[in-house]
């Protein structure tokens, strides 16, 4: 610790020796002996203090951790990883509102797409569609309307 050797403790010894001289040499050594001990003691118990205090604000985060832990809802958790916007959540729902069907249009263009405002041509045989007319305005030709009419059923 203080980086004493053997020669410089022979020294202090003589010197001691020496300036106390033989007979209270003894009870000189005694006093040192017990305010080093003191010394230890102090410097002990200040490092014990210490340990536990940081023993305590460990228990203290380690309890925090815990707390949390103990709060913290997994299943709320992956189910907001999941599905974060609810959509899944209402489409597996049996109690929740359904989507309402979109409502058929009763205009002419709606009806001539599906077929349901036209009388059967009696001309034309039943596999075969009928061919579509061009209005006025219209650019395009008549066979590209064809390619992609929907049937309604």
């Amino acid at each position: 610790m203080f980086d004493i050797g053997w020669s410089e403790m022979a020294v202090i010894a003589v010197i001691a020796l020496i300036v106390i001289g033989p007979r209270d040499l003894p009870k000189v050594l005694r006093t040192a002996g017990q305010w080093a001990g003191k010394a230890r003691k102090m410097a002990r118990e200040f490092r014990s203090s210490v340990d536990e205090m940081v023993r305590e604000s460990e228990i203290d985060e380690v309890r925090k951790t815990v707390q949390t832990a103990t709060h913290y809802d997994v299943g709320k958790e992956i189910e907001n990883t999941i599905d974060p916007g609810g959509e899944i959540t209402r489409d597996l729902d049996p109690t929740a509102p359904t989507a309402a069907p979109p409502e058929a249009g009763n205009d002419a263009a709606t009806e001539a797409a599906t077929g349901a405002g036209a009388a059967p041509d009696p001309g034309a045989s039943p596999a075969t569609p009928a061919e579509p007319t061009a209005e006025i305005g219209d650019t395009a030709p008549a066979e590209a309307t064809d390619d992609h009419r929907e049937v309604a059923g």
